[in-house]
């Protein structure tokens, strides 16, 4: 093998398409003698152009590529390359590397591209014999050996065909070979995109769970403000039902206020007319003061006492009236405080209405999160929050002032929501007091039949049922 570690540049190219003229070599001997160094003369013809990776190589006759040698040798460049003739070169072989058999062997020059560019006749590496001196061959020995070549010659034919066949049968694989190459690239394509799905599988399979997990949260805190607000609610009624039982209270106090004013008045009209008898009796007094200057002193004394019995009459008028007057007074004071209390229980009705309402629009807005979730299905409950009565102005009664002006009276008559037990005024208008009742309920678009809202799922499914139709 050759001395350098270098591999010398090979190809798979077929004898046919190989330039044997290029370069010639010369003085091959038919033998060498084994042990000894071998040199190569050969003759780069015009035709070539030497290059650095050209090379020279020991080939065993009978082979088919370049990479069939067995040891080869860098071809030198020649130091002057005149143009348009021929350089004379040489190269030793070591006897190291040269074969040790007794084979048929060539010289072959290759270019750096592996293509073959000369060769030698065939040697041999053996000793001389007397048999080399003198070859002396027979008539029939030369017809035999016309017929074996042309019996080789004939299988040089079936060779070259059958060379043809394989090259056709080498492109065809190489043919073949891209198109696996484009599969297997296809394949791993495919690969990658399977592997990149799945990637995205999973990422979409922790994302769901993400969302379960989410949805739970919600459910729960969904629960929790259901709970809210059923608390809320029963605190709102009974906030209610103190309110009732306080305007039932004002109601009596009012009845008995009435009644005693009406008593107050009968008093007051009472006192009038003895004012008026005393006034009468002042006048017949002075009247009765100018006579007696002209009568007798007798009948004056006999008029006095009867006129300091009426006047004793009056002044004690006012005394009997008095009591009347200070529980007058005291029930005035008690309505105060019931009206007072009233207030109170409709401010915290109030708060409790507000809380309520913000608990819902929490509940609102937790459902339409859960509605845009994707693969989760929410189910809204929401209940809508009943109509609070009506609180009185600050500047007046819910029953009317029996204190300023003329004291009326008007009993008040309520309307009662069948849904939501909340009461109306009976001056509240039609319109107004449908549109509360029609706000508990829900309407199907398709066969406009009713529900309450607190049977949302109902509505749902009855909906549901009309697009399965």
């Amino acid at each position: 093998m050759d001395e350098t570690s270098d591999e010398p540049p090979t190809s798979a190219v077929l004898l046919d398409n190989c330039h044997f003229s290029q370069v010639v070599f010369n003085d091959v001997e038919k033998f060498y003698v084994p042990g000894g160094d071998v040199t190569c003369y050969y003759t780069l013809t015009q035709n070539i152009a030497p290059r650095g990776k050209d090379w020279v190589g020991i080939f065993r006759v009978g082979w088919k590529t370049t990479r069939e040698y067995y040891t080869f040798m860098w071809a030198p460049l020649p130091a002057d390359i005149p143009g348009g003739t021929s350089i004379q070169q040489q190269i030793q072989f070591k006897a190291y590397y040269l074969p040790k058999d007794d084979e048929y062997y060539q010289f072959c020059y290759v270019d750096q591209d592996g293509v073959v560019r000369g060769a030698s006749v065939p040697f041999q590496f053996r000793a001389e014999t007397e048999d080399d001196i003198l070859v002396v061959t027979t008539q029939g020995e030369v017809e035999e050996l016309e017929l074996q070549n042309k019996n080789l010659r004939q299988e040089n034919e079936e060779l070259k065909a059958t060379c043809a066949g394989l090259q056709k049968q080498n492109v065809d694989l190489q043919e073949e070979l891209k198109r696996t190459q484009e599969l297997q690239n296809g394949l791993e394509s495919l690969r990658s995109n399977a592997e990149m799905l799945e990637l995205e599988v999973n990422s979409l399979k922790k994302e769901n769970n993400h969302l379960k997990e989410l949805d739970d949260c919600r459910a729960a805190e969904l629960r929790q403000l259901k709970e809210q607000i059923q608390k809320v609610t029963s605190e709102k009624e009974n906030l209610e039902t103190r309110l009732k039982t306080a305007l039932d209270h004002v109601d009596q106090l009012q009845s008995q206020v009435l009644n005693y004013e009406k008593e107050v008045a009968d008093l007051s009209q009472l006192e009038r007319d003895k004012t008026e008898q005393l006034e009468s009796l002042k006048g017949e007094n002075r009247e009765l003061r100018a006579a007696r200057t002209q009568e007798r002193e007798p009948v004056g004394y006999e008029i006095c006492p009867v006129l300091g019995a009426v006047v004793d009459l009056f002044a004690d008028l006012p005394n009997n009236c008095l009591p009347s007057q200070n529980q007058t007074h005291g029930l005035t004071k008690e309505l105060e405080e019931q009206k007072r209390l009233c207030r109170i229980l409709q401010a915290e009705k109030k708060e409790a209405d507000e809380a309520n309402q913000k608990l819902r629009e929490e509940n609102d807005g937790l459902l339409r999160h859960l509605s845009q979730a994707p693969e989760v299905s929410s189910t809204s409950v929401a209940s809508q929050a009943p109509a609070p009565v009506p609180a009185p102005e600050a500047g007046g009664l819910l029953f009317g002032n029996p204190y300023c002006g003329e004291i009326t009276w008007h009993s008040a008559s309520l309307r009662k929501c069948p849904l939501c037990d909340d009461v109306f005024p009976e001056d509240i208008e039609t319109s107004q007091y449908e549109a509360h009742v029609q706000s508990h309920l829900l309407e199907c678009p398709l066969c406009s039949e009713t529900f309450e809202k607190s049977n949302k799922q109902v509505f749902d499914d009855h909906v549901f049922c009309h697009n399965l139709e």
